[in-house]
């Protein structure tokens, strides 16, 4: 009697007997040998790990499936963000329009929005075409203003030549108001092209600034009778073109002393009254108040706080010495010291050759300037010396002493500083116009 055939014999044979042509019908194919008890059902057996496998591809199908789920749900997440973005644009132009027949809308100081932080020194940070324009209408109302003022002063003085000039400025605000609106409509109807932005706006601004010195030489009337010190300048917005620039670089260093009368109510942070870059180095020297911080003096991008208290409104006298040497600063806040430190940037001299800018916060050489940065509020008597002055000097200084002296770096006179997006001149006399 022959030996019974161990289990899973039977199988084996019936695959390798199999015929080749069903085998050929599914393509390239390998035989798996699987054993099987006698009394099982072979159409049930399965290969060790198919389970998995099939489990496996399962997923792997989900997965695909919810990948093409969240790619669709982004694409319309970015659809219903376009159509968001354009009725803010709309909105934003409409907000121009009405702005410019009469009153300016909300604060003259463009205020940061809670939140919107950034790193004091941080990237260039472009405003919207749309806030721009609202910001040129504001300055164009101002604009109107003043000349009615004007107006109303020639006709109390039968000047023929005031009306003559007015009447000249009158009809360049005309013209800057039509730019103003076919940049609306521009913008409106989505034929803006954002790479002619940056020249059309250096237009605008070059003619804002030749417009705001002849306002101002009229408004000052009798100009070559007052003394070169004896006025302050004016940054009623925060943006990023407003501006004033000393003629004049700063020399090499090894202790300064810096004073100004200043006046400012600008929340969170009145922005930046100086800053001087030099190649290289864009925070060489700086005073800075940003955000909800306090008033703080850079030297090569060292920090350290100042204990001013002088965003009320009201004219302050302030003035931060240093000397090299250790690091060792002053601040000194209405004649009196408020506060001295030292190790701020020790040993490391003020570098020459640099640009010496009023009102914004240079990100590089001469520009770069950020809005949320800007520095508004009032400004005069700028002084820069290269050496400490002693408390007494100081004192004399904010007291308006007939012995004050001026910076024999840079001395405050109005031949001294450029003017430009907006900025202007004004008379001012130390301690008897304060507050």
């Amino acid at each position: 009697m022959a030996a019974a055939l161990p289990a899973g014999v039977p199988l084996l044979l019936a695959l390798l007997l199999a015929p080749r042509g069903r085998a050929q019908s599914f393509g390239q194919t390998r035989f798996v040998c699987t054993s099987v008890p006698l009394d099982g059902d072979v159409c049930a057996a399965t290969a060790p790990g198919a389970g998995s496998a099939e489990e496996l591809k399962s997923t792997v199908l989900q997965l695909r499936e919810t990948v093409l789920q969240q790619k669709e749900t982004i694409m319309n997440q970015k659809e219903t963000i376009r159509e968001l973005t354009a009725k803010l644009g709309r909105c934003e132009s409409q907000s121009v329009l009405d702005a410019l027949p009469g009153e300016p809308k909300g604060g003259g100081a463009g205020r940061r929005q809670p939140g919107f932080g950034k790193n004091t020194m941080g990237d260039l940070s472009r405003a919207p075409a749309a806030e721009t324009l609202s910001q040129l209408g504001q300055t164009l109302q101002s604009l109107k203003t003043r000349l009615e003022n004007l107006e109303q002063f020639s006709r109390m003085n039968s000047s023929g030549q005031t009306t003559n000039l007015k009447d000249i400025l009158q009809n360049k605000i005309d013209d800057l108001e039509k730019q103003v609106l076919s940049r609306v409509n521009s913008l409106e109807e989505g034929k803006f092209n954002p790479k002619n932005e940056s020249e059309e706006r250096g237009k605008i601004e070059s003619t804002l600034t030749s417009l705001h010195q002849r306002i101002s030489d009229l408004e000052k009337g009798q100009k070559d009778n007052r003394p070169p010190d004896r006025f302050q300048l004016t940054f009623p917005l925060r943006t990023n073109y407003m501006y004033a620039k000393v003629k004049k670089s700063l020399p090499e260093m090894y202790a300064f002393s810096v004073c100004m009368w200043i006046k400012s109510s600008a929340s969170p942070g009145m922005g930046t009254p100086f800053s001087y870059a030099v190649p290289g180095q864009a925070n060489e020297l700086v005073l800075i108040e940003w955000g909800n911080n306090p008033m703080e003096i850079l030297i090569n991008d060292k920090v350290a706080k100042l204990p001013f208290v002088i965003n009320d409104g009201k004219w302050h006298h302030i003035c931060v010495t240093w000397t090299t040497r250790d690091g060792v600063w002053e601040a000194y806040q209405d004649g009196t010291q408020t506060g001295s430190g030292e190790n701020l940037a020790p040993y490391h001299p003020i570098k020459p050759q640099g640009v010496l800018v009023l009102g914004q916060e240079q990100d590089t050489l001469g520009g770069g300037f950020d809005a949320t940065q800007a520095f508004v509020g009032e400004l005069a008597h700028f002084n820069v010396w290269d050496r400490k002055l002693s408390p007494g000097e100081v004192y004399g200084l904010a007291t308006c002493s007939s012995k004050a002296l001026s910076g024999n770096v840079i001395a405050w006179a109005e031949a001294n500083i450029d003017i430009y997006g907006g900025a202007t001149k004004w008379t001012f006399e130390a301690c008897r116009q304060l507050n």
